[in-house]
């Protein structure tokens, strides 16, 4: 009888690092870095490759809609979308996975796949979870190793120890090791065995929650609770409050750095964590001055750079081994030496109570996205998208008016007790204080210009009286 085999998605992570691109409300694993497709798109992608069951997809509260919509966009229906309250690193939320698993009476190899890294032919991902499997099966708990192409110091490593009898690409875990400075980077290329971390796992549930449980009681015990306790919110799961209480711990600190079960299996497969602006470089086309560019950009006498740009043109001159990418409304200019300290910036704007860390101009909604356009004193200006078939919630505000004109595509207006119908170039005033819901029941896709006025603009001056999507 096959093995079931259930992929958990961890899509939880932030990405501070590749800040300005990506913000806490829409990380990187929700952008197209690399190719035409999400991170998170081409992880599902990827598990064609081999037999499995429908996706746990595991993810922030306020990244629901959009994972949700990515996933259908991919064609793939996960078993379930489950969300964390509040970030607890990978051994909380894959326990989440594999206790619900056991709740419904099933015992599934989990493969726990990170949503925001990259791999490149599926074929050596195939390869790998294939030799992976018996081992698994048999109750160890697998961990995915990539062969070290170079002296990278952003990697954790993985030494090999014994190899299996029954498959050599499989052997005993001799060590985990942190990422090393430079030194002890290229002294582990020299010696050979040796492995980057991918964060890549394949195990039995009932194997790690027997190891969890063993090594850290207090986060298995949290997330046995929260999954007692969990709700349903429409098409997604909600863990109970005691998963707020789980300490923040990785599954390599939780697990795998003290069980006796441990092994690797070396993946012969291209991979990135895409973890900083130098390794996206690595991943795109690069110039005969090895620079690697994206957007509207012009280079003269300039090497070694990554140069990205969103919205307006970029021209460097006489400059070498710098990065600078440019979005509607950041612009970050950094040696590449210098990109850990990415995080620094974030922080700096997360203190000063800055918006620029946390959300884009394009505020994606389940219902579609908005883009600030222009703000000054009492207005604001945006571009609305409303996808087909959806609507925004019945709504008033306290505070501001709004004046509406269709750009393209037709509006169904509710406005008090009026129901209007808008085509392009028509327009509808909503006054302070009346309840009034915009919607798109048309195939294609809805665009306006909302102009809002008043002396208090922000997005908490909303009182919901009907909204599909639940929120409140």
């Amino acid at each position: 009888m096959a093995e079931s085999l259930l992929p958990v998605i961890l899509a939880g992570g932030a990405g501070t690092r590749l800040w300005p691109l990506s913000r806490e409300l829409h990380p990187k694993q929700f952008l197209k870095l690399v190719g035409e497709t999400t991170m998170l798109q081409q992880t599902l992608a990827r598990l064609d490759a081999v037999p499995h069951e429908a996706p746990v997809v595991v993810c922030h509260h306020e990244h629901r809609f959009v994972a949700a919509e990515q996933c259908r966009q991919a064609g793939v229906e996960p078993g379930a979308i489950v969300l964390e309250p509040a970030g607890r690193n990978t051994a909380p939320a894959t326990a989440l996975a594999a206790l619900r698993a056991q709740a419904a009476g099933a015992d599934p190899l989990l493969l726990v796949l990170a949503a925001d890294a990259h791999v490149g032919a599926a074929a050596g991902f195939a390869d790998a979870v294939q030799r992976a499997t018996p081992f698994a099966a048999q109750g160890h708990l697998l961990t995915f190793g990539v062969p070290a192409t170079r002296a990278e110091t952003g990697y954790g490593y993985i030494r090999r120890g014994t190899p299996m009898t029954a498959d050599p690409a499989v052997a005993e875990v001799a060590a985990f090791v942190e990422k090393p400075a430079l030194y002890a980077a290229q002294r582990y290329l020299a010696a050979g065995g040796y492995l980057w971390n991918s964060g890549m796992f394949l195990f039995r549930a009932s194997v790690y929650l027997e190891e969890l449980k063993r090594f850290r009681p207090d986060v298995h015990a949290r997330c046995a609770a929260a999954v007692a306790d969990e709700g349903r919110d429409l098409d997604f799961i909600r863990p109970g409050a005691a998963f707020e209480d789980c300490p923040s711990v990785s599954i390599d600190y939780a697990v795998m750095e003290r069980t006796r079960r441990a092994l690797v299996v070396d993946a012969a497969m291209a991979w990135s964590d895409v973890g900083s602006w130098d390794a996206l470089g690595a991943l795109l086309p690069r110039d005969d001055a090895g620079n690697a560019v994206r957007g509207d950009v012009v280079v003269v006498d300039t090497g070694d750079s990554v140069l990205v740009g969103s919205e307006r043109l970029i021209a460097a001159v006489g400059v070498d081994s710098i990065v600078v990418v440019e979005t509607s409304d950041a612009v970050l200019v950094a040696d590449k030496g210098s990109l850990q300290q990415v995080r620094q910036v974030v922080a700096r704007l997360r203190q000063g109570g800055r918006p620029e860390h946390r959300s884009h101009p394009v505020v994606h909604r389940p219902w579609g996205h908005a883009e600030t356009i222009e703000e000054g004193p009492g207005f604001l200006i945006k571009h609305i998208t409303v996808q087909p078939g959806q609507s925004l919630s019945l709504q008033s505000h306290e505070h501001r008016a709004e004046h509406w004109v269709v750009v393209r595509g037709t509006a169904q207006v509710q406005r008090g007790d009026q129901r209007i119908v808008l085509g392009k170039d028509e327009s509808t005033y909503i006054p302070v204080g009346a309840r009034h819901r915009l919607a798109n029941d048309a195939d294609a896709p809805l665009e306006l210009i909302e102009v809002q006025v008043g002396d208090y603009l922000s997005e908490d001056d909303i009182v919901r009286y009907e909204d599909r999507y639940g929120r409140h």
